[in-house]
């Protein structure tokens, strides 16, 4: 069997998904990249005494990076069963990622915030995967969905 026929026949919207999220980074680290250049902030400092602008930039960069290994296993997990759900989803994460961004490059910290409704849709994403435990656990025992754990 091959693995394309386990997959659910949406499920390559996840995968559009997953090429919006690469885009979105590549653009953080490209900004981070001019800011280094902007404020002349050396590799491998990460960030810089004098410049608070370049420490949001890199904040706004670093921050993402932080969540981007669950965002993506959740994603992956919720779209096995939910894959619409979990693009939709996933699109307004990513999306919210440039909005967090943009609100940090300011040089205001409290204006990331602008990304805050992307919260919504990380929380989503794993409640589905958890969902999505269940139900595989519940086939797996030979539980019928119809009857309680």
């Amino acid at each position: 069997m091959e693995i394309l026929e386990l997959l659910p026949s949406s499920f390559g919207y996840v995968i559009f998904t997953y090429f919006y999220s690469w885009i979105m980074l590549s653009y953080l680290g490209i900004k981070v990249g001019a800011a280094r250049k902007k404020y002349d902030v050396k590799y491998p400092t990460m960030y810089s005494d004098k410049e608070q602008v370049f420490n949001c930039i890199q904040r706004a960069h670093q921050n993402t990076l932080e969540v981007y290994p669950q965002w993506l296993v959740f994603q992956t997990i919720a779209a096995l069963v939910y894959p619409t759900s979990a693009a939709v989803l996933g699109a307004i994460w990513v999306t919210s990622r440039f909005s967090y961004a943009w609100g940090y490059y300011t040089g205001d910290p409290a204006k990331r915030m602008k990304g805050a409704y992307g919260y919504i849709a990380s929380w989503f994403c794993p409640l589905f995967a958890l969902f999505t435990k269940e139900i595989c656990l519940a086939i797996a025992c030979g539980f019928s969905l119809k009857q309680p754990l």
